[in-house]
Parts: structure tokens; sequence; C-alpha cells
């Protein structure tokens, strides 16, 4: 967060959340009652083994999904019982997701990708300064089978940042890639969430990766099992894995 010495304004207030899935005769419990508050700016790491909730959490946060009960709001807006029309214009307008598949088109160049973010954004970047913002300025006629996998992941967060979005989430951006690439991909989002002011949350089970956060939030059975502020960030590059 930029000023440790105020408290920062909350862009995301859950509390109360629950998800239940009907597999068959079986209920899964995806979460299990979760009171939770994301600051404007900060950067969240939400840790959780397989199964702890934390893609699910991230995904009701995001508006990808809708909780069982429970109440979610992003500043002032109610996201608990909107329309779909509603859910879907609130992502388009104010969150940028990454996951650990990039789910980029074959058949388009790396600008052609991010501009099918800025062809429908309110005030978004050009394609040529998002990706220049994450590193990838000469490679902006290359397709993605002419890049990286961590280049690959590099455009698919420009892709994400070019509408300007005030919240950035993240689910396991790295769990596809090894160690050195990794942490080039979270010098990216590092860079902009410091540069742009970005709130960021990243789903990882990678413990190592909760040092570059301003908070750590742990997840388990569907519950916060504990949140952890660190008095002071590390820097990607003094990360490994």
């Amino acid at each position: 967060m930029n000023d440790k010495n105020s408290p920062a304004k909350i862009v995301f207030s859950a509390r109360g959340l629950t998800k239940t899935y009907q597999m068959g005769d079986v209920e899964i419990h995806a979460l299990r009652g979760v009171d939770l508050d994301l600051h404007a700016g900060e950067l969240v790491v939400l840790l959780g083994a397989s199964g702890s909730g934390k893609s699910t959490l991230l995904n009701i946060l995001g508006g990808l999904d809708t909780a069982s009960s429970g109440d979610v709001r992003y500043q002032s807006t109610h996201l608990t019982g909107i329309s779909d029309r509603e859910l879907t214009r609130f992502r388009r307008q104010h969150v940028g997701f990454v996951f650990q598949f990039y789910n980029l088109i074959p058949s388009l160049t790396a600008r052609e990708n991010v501009a099918i973010v800025t062809e429908i954004a309110d005030n978004p970047m050009t394609p040529e300064e998002a990706l220049e913002l994450v590193g990838l300025g000469s490679r902006l006629d290359h397709f993605p089978a002419q890049l990286s996998g961590g280049e690959q992941q590099r455009v698919a967060i420009a892709r994400a940042i070019a509408k300007r979005p005030a919240v950035l989430m993240c689910d396991e951006p790295t769990g596809a890639l090894d160690s050195k690439t990794g942490v080039r991909v979270l010098e990216v989002i590092q860079k902009i969430n410091q540069e742009l002011g970005t709130t960021t949350a990243v789903i990882t089970h990678n413990e190592v990766i909760g040092d570059m956060a301003d908070r750590v939030i742990r997840l388990s059975d569907g519950q916060v099992a504990s949140i952890h502020h660190n008095q002071q960030r590390k820097s990607p590059q003094e990360l490994s894995w």
C-alpha cells in the first residue's frame, strides 16, 4: 500500500460468504462464512491448499461467480443479488483477471490479443502501452507460439491491465512456470501494483510468494484461517522456490 500510516479505503468487503455446490447427492461446502476486506492499492496473497476455497473466493469477489449466502460489496455497490448484466458490467469496468493458463488466441498477435480488451473498455491504454508496461514492447507482432510461457503470461497480464482496472485478480499466475520465469512474472505484477496503484490479489499454494505481499490471507477448509501483515515486502527478485 502506498501510505502505511493512513488507513486505506476498503475496495472489497465480504461478510459471511458461503458457497455450496451440489455434486450428485453430495454437498460441497467451498466457502463456510468468510469475512474479508481488501484495501485500495494493497497487494494481497491468498494462500491455501487445493480445495481450501481461495479460487472460489476470488471468483465471487471478481464477479465470475455468486455466493450461496452472505454479502459482497465493491466500494459502495452491493454485488450480491445484482443481475448477470450488471455483474458483467462490473467485471468489464473494474476487474482484470490473470489465470494459470494464459487463454491467448493463437491466431492473434500479442498486440491483437490485448486489443480485444481495449476495444470494449471505456478508458483503455493502447495495446502498445500495455505491452510496454510488461516489458514486451518489442514483441507486439509475435504470435503466442513464438513466445515463451513467461512471455505469454505477460501478454495475459497486459490484456488484463489494458482497461485500467481498479483491481487485478491473479489465480496461480506462476503455476505453469519454472521459478526463474515465475519471478519475472511476479516482477510485472508488483510493478502494476506499485506504479498504477492497482489493488492486487494473488492466489497461490506457494508459501514463498506470500513474502512479496502487504498481507497474507491463509484459507483452510473454506474459511479464513489467519491473516498476516508483512512489515516489509520482499521484492520478487528475493524469492526462489
